[in-house]
């Protein structure tokens, strides 16, 4: 059973020497998770004790319980096709490269170009000023592929370890990829990366939001491009401050048979106006 992630804004902050390193055995599901206020504040200083956590409905033993900044890799994907050619493109280098400086040292980033063909211009062994210099080389091209530059960036970040995000800049209209949206969601429900698609324009996609809910993430809509910096600052926050949750599920899997199986975090006694954001399942293996 793969280990799982669900984000949590917390305030606490563990030193990285005492940052505690879950292993993803046959039974532990980690869980990383997010809580915020009516005013989408995080809500910080939560215990195990606070949480309830269920799988497939029953509840489930929390074994493993951490507050800290715990290392991050992450990708980030900036559509570059011509229809975000003009304000689009140059806020959305401006917020990456913001994003990117607002990394702790000891966090991993990429950096996708998407047009028809999703591109790594930075790769995660590169240093933060060749990202930033490969950012602002960006100039629009070709048309957008973005199901496709979406299942390319969940692949790359297959293989990491610890805590996972993908960062996507559209305007969300696909014109060009072979995936469906059907094959990117089934992709997401395999993955340990939370999504956090920004969508420009009017109105947002469905298959953004779906991801968002999907991997714990948050989806938002700009329609003010200037919004764009704000909302990068909030995800920059939740993603320094987080809770990591571990619990031994009390159905074991049965080897050789997959199957999905539902997650939900909730708060006891849970204020009005307080969400719990988290991973709505996983398949086990």
């Amino acid at each position: 059973m793969r280990a799982l992630l669900l984000l949590v804004l917390a305030g606490a902050v563990v030193a990285a020497q005492d940052t505690p390193r879950f292993r993803a055995g046959t039974q532990l599901v980690e869980v990383y998770a997010s809580v915020t206020d009516a005013r989408g504040e995080p809500v910080t200083h939560l215990t195990r004790d606070d949480f309830v956590v269920r799988e497939d409905g029953e509840p489930q033993a929390i074994s493993a319980f951490a507050v800290g900044e715990f290392p991050l890799t992450v990708a980030l994907g900036v559509d570059r096709s011509w229809s975000m050619a003009g304000d689009k493109l140059r806020l959305a280098k401006q917020a990456s490269a913001a994003f990117l400086r607002e990394l702790r040292p000891g966090d991993r980033s990429m950096v996708l170009a998407i047009s028809s063909t999703a591109d790594v211009i930075a790769p995660l062994d590169a240093d933060r000023a060749s990202q930033l210099r490969a950012i602002d080389a960006l100039d629009p091209w070709s048309t957008t592929a973005l199901q496709d530059a979406l299942l390319v960036a969940l692949d790359r970040l297959e293989p990491e370890t610890g805590r996972q995000a993908l960062i996507v800049f559209s305007d969300g209209v696909d014109r060009y990829s072979d995936a469906t949206a059907a094959d990117v969601l089934t992709r997401a429900r395999r993955s340990n990366a939370l999504v956090y698609p920004i969508a420009f324009g009017r109105t947002r996609p469905a298959l953004l939001a779906e991801l968002a809910v999907l991997t714990g993430g948050r989806s938002f809509l700009l329609r003010d491009a200037t919004d764009l910096q704000r909302t990068l600052s909030q995800i920059a926050r939740e993603l320094r401050n987080q809770y990591l949750i571990g619990y031994v599920p009390e159905r074991p899997a049965v080897s050789g048979e997959p199957e999905w199986r539902s997650i939900s975090v909730t708060l006891k006694n849970q204020p009005a106006g307080v969400r719990v954001r988290a991973r709505d399942g996983y398949t086990t293996e």
